[in-house]
């Protein structure tokens, strides 16, 4: 007869919750939200069941809903009616993303986290992140320079914290730099620094109407280097980045736990829309138990080493928590 038994521990619901080693925690969580222009109630995403295109006015709703949730943050993106080879719409001061972080944290005030996304793929002509050359390629230095421009905005709209997704090389030292410049200090940054040439953003690109014309294959991380985007992350932080982040999630695990044992500065991960429209689909088909499919999916992001997790479950995930189901 065995003398150890590790089923001991597992006999029922309290004691599996009171040797858990990876808890959950509503503030732990950020809600990405798309805030779209010209639109007057939220528009259905066919390829993200349950999220939505906001107008100004349900994105309102949606924040509050959020912060009394107790989630943590919520991570803005701007669709805008116009787009051009230079993403004007990105710095102009009414355009549709800084506009939408004035309204949401005037909403919100200090209650949630206010963040926003800080690239140009959603306002330019061609959906790349950047401007390009005159061979239509990505100029990394004069995107620098629009990235800087962008950040101003941004952190003069409210935004307490900047998503910077672009992953053009120098874009924490630049951003960093403009904001000290102009004296705004306490505005911080979270650097998407291991982020992946990934085709889990399907969903994600219906969502913000991209226009992208070819791939992003030239500045995003390739699927199959694992040490690169430590090495990223390590340069993010170095320049200034205040938290770094892997993205996608659940088919990086591997390097989220690797950036998590080489950071000194909390590390976060996002789960993508592929992420979370496999899950959707697969529920809706039956195949699996959507809540706990969903609980177990960011339970596993957090175990890997995440601290915090940007998914579009966040205030139902919360709410959950709130209710003491975690498992």
């Amino acid at each position: 007869m065995p003398r150890v038994r590790p089923r001991r521990l597992r006999q029922s619901s309290a004691l599996r919750r009171a040797v858990r080693e990876t808890r959950l925690h509503p503030a732990d969580l950020t809600l990405p939200l798309f805030v779209r222009e010209g639109v007057e109630e939220a528009m259905p995403i066919g390829s993200m069941p349950g999220v939505v295109q906001h107008s100004l006015d349900s994105v309102r709703r949606a924040v509050t809903e959020a912060a009394e949730a107790g989630v943590g943050g919520v991570m803005l993106f701007g669709v805008p009616a116009e787009r051009d080879a230079r993403g004007s719409g990105a710095t102009d001061p009414r355009g549709i993303l800084n506009l939408a972080t004035q309204v949401v944290r005037e909403e919100a005030g200090d209650a949630i986290v206010v963040q926003t996304d800080l690239c140009l793929d959603e306002f330019t002509d061609h959906g790349h992140c950047g401007i390009l050359d005159s061979d239509g390629r990505v100029d990394n230095d004069a995107t620098l320079e629009r990235y800087q421009a962008m950040a101003l905005e941004q952190a003069r709209a409210g935004s307490q914290l900047l998503g910077l997704s672009g992953m053009m090389d120098g874009q924490v030292a630049a951003v960093r730099e403009a904001l000290d410049e102009a004296g705004l200090v306490d505005t911080a940054i979270l650097a998407y620094s291991a982020k992946y040439a990934s085709a889990l953003y399907g969903p994600f690109r219906d969502a913000v109407e991209s226009t992208l014309q070819g791939d992003r294959r030239a500045y995003q991380l390739d699927p199959g280097n694992g040490r690169e985007g430590v090495r990223e992350a390590v340069i993010d932080i170095e320049e200034g980045a205040d938290i770094v982040m892997v993205k996608p999630a659940s088919f990086y695990l591997d390097v989220l736990a690797d950036v998590a044992a080489t950071s000194d500065v909390p590390v976060w991960a996002y789960q993508v829309s592929g992420e979370y429209s496999m899950i959707e689909a697969a529920a809706m088909h039956g195949w699996i138990d959507r809540r706990r499919a969903v609980i177990e999916s960011v339970t596993a992001i957090t175990r890997a080493g995440a601290d915090g997790v940007l998914t579009y479950w966040a205030t139902e995930l919360a709410g959950w928590l709130n209710d003491g189901i975690d498992a």
